[in-house]
């Protein structure tokens, strides 16, 4: 069975669009949080979001590009540019038959719907344009990158919610063990911070109000938490058999050795209250990995900064590590990104990657009065340079979707 690296790394985020200003935002304890102005939130209870900043997209992909593209597509290709010259892989070298895609969106092309209905309200049907669903359809980001490199071994959109990004990540992972493929793109992308959709989101009293300081707002495992905070962008990685990169003498930033999938089978948006489904999926990655609970150094939490989905991690930790869960740092990188959707698990595996290649830990911040239900080590306020060889991420989302991922740091 091939084992399975990461040797390329692209990301579009609210803390930076490159993974140099990305990691030391994040490990800086710097929030990408703000007032949502792209559109009127006159009539908004949340008036916040992670906005992408300084995306250049006419530069980044060419305006005559850029044009046909719904913006989760724009920010896939832009994150997979970066992963792709991360990896210093050559078209001319590699066989593309084994080159592939796996790349989600849990929305997709929602900002181009939206102008296209009000566009057919407005002006007629004449005016809805032809290229509405290859934009809009989930699968487009996956298509585009598809082409765009010529890969044309499996690709793939799976669509699991917040989970997509580790979803992702897990199916290319076990597509390469199999020796069907050498290198996959995986990941997540989203681009759905829109009226429509912060409107839904916050009638249904999921996301957070603390809209006079945006910074503070999104504070996973805080006792004055009030829902997530919703963000945009994306995080693509290039994984590859190892063999293939050694072949080529390629740099490694980690190894990807475990995966777990589960579902709550409980609620339609609700997470279990006993975090039983987050327990199977870590428990079944572990077990992919052929580790114990003594060998996890640091967890990357899914904390999204709810009250139920926090405790019930928290509850789900402590089921699967016992007492050793008091020893495990736990991070929660969404204090910092708000919540990317489709493409959280993709980011922060990135995050998590990095983490292990560095020694560094990044904090957990606006954690400031801990829920007494939550009471393990998250890394609070600044980050930790320790010595860590393993990690664990954590990705979660509507549907009761789970998706764990164990990752090494190469040696």
């Amino acid at each position: 069975m091939e084992r399975v690296v990461i040797t390329g790394m692209g990301v579009v985020s609210p803390l930076g669009n490159n993974i140099n200003t990305f990691w030391s935002n994040l490990i800086n304890g710097e929030s990408g949080i703000s007032t949502i102005d792209t559109f009127d939130i006159t009539n908004h209870k949340t008036k916040i979001a992670g906005i992408i900043q300084d995306f250049d997209v006419d530069k980044i992909l060419g305006k005559k590009e850029a044009r046909r593209l719904d913006r989760f597509s724009q920010f896939a290709l832009a994150a997979a540019e970066q992963a792709w010259t991360d990896s210093n892989l050559d078209l001319e070298c590699i066989d593309t038959e084994r080159l592939g895609v796996y790349v989600g969106s849990g929305i997709g092309g929602i900002n181009t719907l939206i102008e296209n209905i009000d566009a057919l309200r407005q002006k007629g049907s004449r005016r809805v344009s032809p290229t509405l669903v290859p934009a809009m359809m989930s699968n487009a980001a996956a298509a585009q990158i598809s082409i765009k490199w010529n890969a044309m071994g499996p690709s793939m959109s799976p669509v699991s919610a917040c989970a997509i990004g580790n979803t992702a990540i897990g199916e290319a992972v076990r597509i390469i063990r199999s020796g069907e493929v050498d290198v996959m793109f995986a990941g997540g992308t989203e681009a759905a911070i829109t009226d429509l959709s912060i409107a839904s989101f916050s009638n249904a009293t999921a996301l957070s109000t603390r809209n006079d300081d945006p910074t503070k707002a999104s504070r996973p495992f805080d006792e004055n938490r009030d829902g997530f905070v919703m963000s945009e962008g994306a995080g693509i990685l290039i994984l590859e058999s190892l063999s293939h990169a050694l072949r080529r003498k390629s740099k490694i930033y980690a190894e990807v050795i475990g995966y777990g999938a589960s579902s709550d089978a409980y609620h339609i948006v609700a997470t279990h209250p006993e975090g039983k489904g987050a327990y199977l999926a870590m428990r079944s990655a572990l077990k992919n990995a052929n580790l114990s609970i003594e060998d996890i150094d640091v967890i990357s939490a899914h904390a999204t900064s709810t009250k139920v989905g926090d405790i019930s991690e928290t509850m789900a930790i402590k089921k699967l590590f016992g007492k050793q869960a008091y020893q495990i740092p736990v991070t929660a990188n969404k204090s910092m990104l708000g919540h990317m959707l489709g493409a959280a698990g993709g980011v922060e595996a990135i995050a998590l990657a990095m983490s292990l290649k560095e020694g560094i830990i990044p904090p957990t911040i606006n954690l400031e009065n801990p829920d007494s239900l939550c009471d393990l080590d998250y890394v609070p306020s600044v980050s930790r340079q320790v010595n860590i060889k393993t990690g664990l991420s954590n990705s979660f989302g509507f549907g009761g979707h789970n998706a764990a991922l164990v990752l090494r740091k190469y040696e």
